[in-house]
């Protein structure tokens, strides 16, 4: 089936379970040579019809990851978006759920196993994906240049969507934009950037990171990859190292961190780039933003794991912490006030040190700066759900990552193994069916089957095996704790 789009027609691979994938359509050109570190650019339109059945090449990055494919220095046309589109979608109106990989905005692709659309589209929805910037070509600071460069890659990815979509039976008024880690940070940057407006209706980010740059961090960070690479820290120089060059500074920077970090908190979790809180491009730091009702018109499902920072303690991205004083460290750190450490020690009077650590690092990172965006939105006269992934079985935890194959309804991908703990069961795949269907229901109506957040009360609904919770109120015990503790912009440790 030939689809046609602003650029020229496309043809996907044939329907398979009801569901025909287009793949690697050009949304903007590439951002390389004069276009480098710019702004997206218009796709160069072309006649014939395009083969789109195979994913486009992904941003340049080191990372390997299981069945996805690898960045090669000369792949350049690194900006496409994939479509899977139902057979009902001939009938047109359909939600559309635009998903964003994770990678701590420094490597992944849309093409990863456990993100395929097909469950999802089966489910009633047009799904879209896609490439965008990563690492220092997308989120490096290259003064005169803008910053948060794959986040604008976003912007025209998603204006692509508002502008083809119906072609494939979406409708371009009810769009989902979701994602995960820092995909789902930057959903929730998305929410909250002047140039995103209009653009969806809906939000969904799981596990969304509470991490910032201020602009004198990230040219921080620039001064040290550049220095690595051997050029200077300006346009000129960042210009005259090819993407690969920086690619691999970056990598030797970030393995620098734990002895000398750039800021405080890179001595224990080194993720070099997030997004730039620049004052044009991102005007705020999202939570505050959501708390002045900047989004209030965009409904919002929010979920976190409950372990999860052990999934990143597993892989070797985070420092080892054993002792106390490591511990008062990451305090430090984190400017973390005595009583919380305290209170985890009562909470967790049996567990070893390397336990307390990756639960308060995990709540840092992740959990508690997702449950304050789910409430400060609801604060502020927007809709709001959260929801906690806290499946267990046998030795497999709940972390960082694990709740994305149930919701995407893709259990048996590749590596899909390594993040649920094994082979799923029954009960997994019933749990995933329920998951999916929440996605499904909330794209749809904005409604993912419970409660939403009030001023008064955080309900919360529990994913789990063999049955699912829902928490009336989810304001005490160990939240308590981080009740006076901020989140803002990082700054340079020295």
């Amino acid at each position: 089936m030939v689809f046609r789009t602003t650029s020229g027609p496309v043809r996907g691979g044939g329907c398979v379970d009801g569901v025909t994938a287009v793949l690697g359509v050009p949304y903007a050109a590439a951002p390389f040579g004069a276009r480098r570190f710019r702004e997206p650019q218009p796709a160069p339109a072309w006649d014939e019809v395009r083969d789109c059945t195979a994913f486009g090449p992904i941003a340049p990055q080191s990372a390997r990851l299981p069945g996805a494919p690898v960045w090669r220095p000369g792949d350049e046309d690194v900006l496409t978006v994939n479509v899977w589109a139902p057979e009902r979608a001939e009938e047109g109106g359909l939600p559309v759920f635009f998903w964003l990989h994770g990678g701590a905005h420094t490597f992944g692709s849309s093409a990863q196993p456990d993100f395929d659309g097909t469950a999802l589209a089966r489910a009633g929805l047009v799904v879209v994906s896609c490439n965008f910037r990563v690492g220092f070509e997308g989120f490096g600071h290259v003064p005169g240049f803008p910053d948060n460069r794959g986040l604008l890659d976003q912007v025209a990815a998603l204006r692509w969507v508002r502008e083809n979509i119906a072609a494939f039976g979406g409708d371009p008024g009810n769009v989902t934009v979701a994602g995960h880690s820092s995909g789902g940070g930057s959903v929730a940057c998305l929410m909250v950037m002047p140039r995103a407006r209009a653009l969806f209706r809906r939000a969904v980010a799981h596990s969304v990171p509470s991490l910032h740059h201020t602009v004198e961090l990230a040219a921080a960070v620039t001064e040290r990859i550049a220095a690595v690479a051997g050029v200077a820290p300006i346009a000129e120089g960042l210009l005259s190292a090819p993407p690969e060059a920086l690619v691999a500074a970056a990598d030797k920077v970030a393995a620098q961190c734990a002895s000398d970090p750039v800021a405080a908190i890179h001595a224990f979790s080194p993720v070099l780039f997030q997004p730039v809180i620049d004052g044009e491009v991102l005007p705020a730091d999202p939570l505050r933003a959501l708390a002045a009702g900047t989004a209030a018109d965009v409904d919002l499902l929010v979920c976190h794991a409950v372990e999860e920072a052990w999934f990143l303690h597993t892989v070797g991205a985070v420092r080892e912490v054993t002792t106390e004083p490591e511990l008062a460290d990451l305090a430090e750190a984190l400017d973390l006030p005595a009583h919380l450490l305290d209170g985890y020690r009562a909470s967790m009077p049996d567990a070893p040190v390397l336990d307390r650590y990756l639960a308060i690092l995990g709540a840092a990172q992740f959990g508690e700066y997702t449950t304050r965006l789910a409430e400060h939105h609801a604060r502020a006269g927007g809709r709001a759900h959260l929801a906690r992934f806290a499946r267990r079985r046998d030795a497999a935890r709940p972390w960082h990552t694990a709740d994305i194959p149930f919701a995407f309804g893709n259990l048996d991908a590749v590596g899909a193994d390594f993040l649920i703990g094994g082979t799923p069961d029954g009960h997994d795949r019933a749990l995933s069916h329920r998951m999916l269907r929440s996605w499904a229901d909330f794209a749809a109506t904005g409604d993912p089957g419970w409660p939403a957040l009030t001023t008064d009360a955080t309900p919360v609904k529990s994913w789990a095996v063999p049955a699912d919770h829902l928490t009336d109120d989810d304001r005490g015990g160990l939240r308590a704790l981080w009740r006076d503790v901020g989140f803002g912009p990082l700054r340079p440790a020295h």
